[in-house]
């Protein structure tokens, strides 16, 4: 058995482990000696740095106090990614069956084939594809056949939904289903309580028309120059529809719709929102990341030649 090195630190306390005043609020990993000499590893978020020691709330564990003394070696980490982070990108598209009120799916392997009634005066993509973000499980050949029979039927473009750069779309192009050219857009997430304390600091006071529906929500503002729509799906979100009157922008009215539709959401027990922007829509993706949306993965659309 080794001698445990010996901790390294200066008369501040700030040693070469790169730890210091500056980690408090930080998520860190410490090394410290215990009292028989051994060392160990203390995983979490520092909420203290003291003269001779510092305070880690240790993830699921509590606050444990380390005294400067004892520390080995140390180093901030990265945060934790968030449980809505964790969610594989086909779970989270599959909340979108929520919006249509009527919609058949039917399973192929492990892809979903959807079709939905025109929504708002046309058909949409996302309630008029297969889902596919994974291996289809029953063979790649007779998957492709499978969304073709399927679409076939409905005298509508066979079409695939699937993770933009994903081994997916790779492997479906030699099969003949390319891109469609346009409409690639991301799935961002955000936890709806920060989201929902992000916007009502900054959204105007401007009254809203709000018309609750069972599981869903429609708001208007001054008059119709902005809309948007909320639907939920178990305690998730999804916020879409978000339009303002291009002669009405630059007055947070977007800003404003969205903290309706979260606040309603929130009062229902949502905690996770889910929305989609077009990729090349840099304004609306500018607006969300404001207030805590995140790019959780990006959707592409394929279509059958």
């Amino acid at each position: 058995m080794t001698d445990a090195p010996e901790p390294q630190s200066d008369e501040t306390g700030v040693g070469r482990h790169g730890l210091g005043p500056h980690v408090v609020g930080q998520r860190v990993v410490v090394r410290h000696l215990l009292p028989d000499g051994r060392a160990t590893d203390v995983l979490g978020t520092c909420t203290e740095w003291g003269a001779d020691s510092l305070t880690v709330d240790r993830e699921r564990h509590g606050p444990v106090e380390i005294r400067l003394a004892d520390v080995v070696t140390g180093k901030p980490v990265p945060p934790r990614a968030s449980v809505r982070a964790r969610v594989a990108a086909q779970e989270v598209e599959q909340h979108v069956a929520a919006l249509w009120t009527s919609i058949t799916t039917e399973p192929l392997g492990q892809w979903q084939l959807r079709a939905s009634p025109p929504h708002g005066g046309r058909l949409r993509r996302r309630g008029n594809s297969a889902l596919a973000m994974d291996d289809p499980g029953i063979g790649w050949a007779d998957a492709a056949w499978g969304v073709r029979r399927f679409y076939d039927a409905l005298d509508q473009v066979p079409t695939v939904q699937v993770q933009r750069g994903s081994q997916v779309e790779q492997t479906l192009a030699p099969l003949g289903f390319a891109p469609m050219g346009d409409g690639d857009a991301h799935a961002q997430l955000a936890s709806v309580a920060r989201a929902l304390r992000s916007v009502r600091s900054a959204a105007p006071d401007v009254p809203a028309e709000v018309e609750e529906l069972p599981g869903s929500v429609a708001v208007a503002l001054d008059g119709g120059a902005a809309s948007g729509r909320g639907v939920l799906s178990g305690d998730w979100l999804l916020v879409e529809s978000l339009v303002v009157d291009a002669a009405h922008r630059r007055r947070g009215l977007a800003t404003a719709v969205l903290a309706e539709v979260l606040d309603w959401g929130a009062s229902l027990g949502a905690t996770t929102a889910l929305l989609h922007v077009e990729t090349d829509n840099a304004g609306a993706i500018a607006l969300y990341e404001q207030h805590g949306f995140t790019t959780h993965h990006t959707n592409r659309y394929l279509v059958a030649r």
